[in-house]
């Protein structure tokens, strides 16, 4: 089964439905994967008759970022290969790995903030560290009752990326988001949506059927409006610094990725221990 689902619904199949199917490694990404993303992204983006787009997982995990046991394990090589000039090697350190994957994930997470139409995250269950990151990309989060939304880098000794340490300062001030990273709490849904970083929390036995609803509902409203008055706010919110932000976090990220504290975070992670940082 592809790891990327894309299908129709709603009035006149105006409404994209965007699948996140890795259940068995916690809708993480690969490169293929994240690969796959940013294709099915970038055609309902760009395509008119798609009049809102839902991003959502499967198996009732939104989405837990990067995918750490591929990244362990050296990534694809030849998905690797593919990215990097000829010239040159794929470096070997973990930094390079991640960059394959979140040069992908980066550019779906721009995409979905330029595109002119609603883009809703139906979050049920588990949205952690890159996956929070692609959830606060999108104009509407919409969780069900027994999700959870998780910073969650520092627990392998990363810095923040996916967009993260760009929209949790814009949507609850940066104490709060410092907060949120630092003390890396698990927020409930109940709790995410008092802080702002949620917009609905609806049941989980019709939470499928509400969002589909939803979706229809804003695929039946006045989408050039939409797209308008998104363009007004993300002017207003300084969006126009998004693609440099992500830029940033990727460059420290790859950094913090290569040195010992991450090497640590990610054997202590699959050794499922407490990780011994270092401060290197």
């Amino acid at each position: 089964m592809d790891p990327i689902r894309v299908h129709r619904e709603g009035p006149d199949d105006t409404v994209g439905v965007i699948t996140i199917d890795r259940r068995e490694r916690f809708n993480s990404l690969d490169v293929a994967t994240a690969r796959d993303l940013r294709k099915a992204g970038l055609g309902l983006a760009r395509d008119a008759t798609a009049r809102v787009i839902v991003v959502r997982g499967s198996g009732g995990v939104f989405c837990s970022g990067a995918d750490l046991k591929d990244i362990r394990a050296g990534g694809d090589r030849k998905a690797l290969e593919y990215l990097s000039p000829a010239a040159r090697a794929v470096p070997k350190g973990h930094g390079e790995i991640f960059r394959q994957i979140l040069e992908y994930l980066h550019a779906t997470i721009a995409e979905i903030r330029r595109a002119p139409k609603p883009v809703i995250a139906a979050v049920d269950g588990m949205a952690a560290a890159g996956g929070l990151g692609l959830a606060l990309a999108c104009d509407l989060v919409v969780a069900s009752e027994r999700s959870t939304l998780e910073y969650a880098y520092f627990k392998t000794g990363l810095s923040g990326a996916e967009g993260t340490t760009f929209a949790l300062p814009r949507l609850v001030g940066l104490g709060r988001a410092l907060d949120l990273a630092l003390l890396n709490p698990r927020l409930t849904a109940r709790e995410a949506h008092a802080m702002g970083l949620v917009s609905l929390v609806l049941p989980d036995a019709s939470f499928d059927g509400d969002v589909s609803a939803l979706a229809a509902r804003l695929a039946r409203g006045p989408t050039a409006a939409y797209a308008a008055t998104k363009r007004l706010m993300n002017e207003a919110a300084t969006m126009e610094r998004l693609d440099r932000h992500l830029d940033r976090e990727l460059d420290e990220l790859g950094h913090v990725a290569d040195g010992a504290d991450f090497a640590e975070g990610l054997t202590a992670f699959f050794e499922k221990r407490e990780p011994r940082f270092r401060g290197a």
